[in-house]
């Protein structure tokens, strides 16, 4: 196994230490799970930038790296949820984003059908990157709500701050989610 990949699997391998540091009751925890994200997120950028600079792509890594990025970003999507971090109608959002995932991953399996893999376009990325820092954004202002005494007007902006992200992110998650569907509409109805 090269080394992007096994920089994708530490991304999995990762998530659960991620959400300890989500439910831990110490001091700082949104920050560890912050450094923990934000770790993860930076393995996602450097595995494929390894795989394209030294020609190492492979079609598990094709396939994972989107997989990784989705159980990552899921997770913190659905603590942000239990633990009211997004606001009204945040269901909304993350079943929007959920759904999309859900989407192209089931385009992916009807393409590797036909042998064809589907790898990470530029609005997927841009997605995935809008998405990543939007997570860290919200993990260090809830981090500073939680752990110092400031303003209820810092919080409620902070909170504003937050839900706009993550709208922007469903938004982009929407597109992007158009443009895999648009650009391989041929493989879910072909015409025999």
């Amino acid at each position: 196994m090269n080394l992007p990949n096994k920089l994708t699997l530490l991304r999995v391998f990762m998530v659960p230490v991620f959400l300890l540091m989500m439910y831990l009751d110490i001091p700082f925890n949104l920050f560890w799970a912050l450094v923990i994200f934000a770790a993860a997120s930076i393995t996602d950028a450097v595995d494929g930038h390894l795989a394209r600079k030294h020609n190492l792509v492979t079609n598990f890594g094709k396939f994972m790296d989107p997989l990784a990025d989705k159980v990552l970003v899921t997770s913190a999507l659905i603590c942000f949820l239990e633990m009211g971090y997004m606001g009204k109608f945040a269901a909304v959002a993350v079943i929007i984003i959920i759904a999309r995932e859900f989407a192209v991953s089931g385009l992916r399996l009807i393409t590797a059908g036909e042998g064809v893999v589907v790898a990470a376009g530029i609005w997927g990325k841009l997605k995935t990157a809008a998405t990543m820092v939007t997570i860290v954004c919200i993990l260090a202002m809830q981090g500073i709500i939680k752990e110092f005494d400031i303003s209820a007007s810092l919080c409620d902006t902070f909170n504003i701050i937050g839900i706009v992200l993550i709208w922007v992110c469903t938004v982009l998650t929407v597109f992007s989610g158009y443009t895999y569907i648009n650009a391989y509409k041929g493989y879910i109805n072909p015409k025999d």
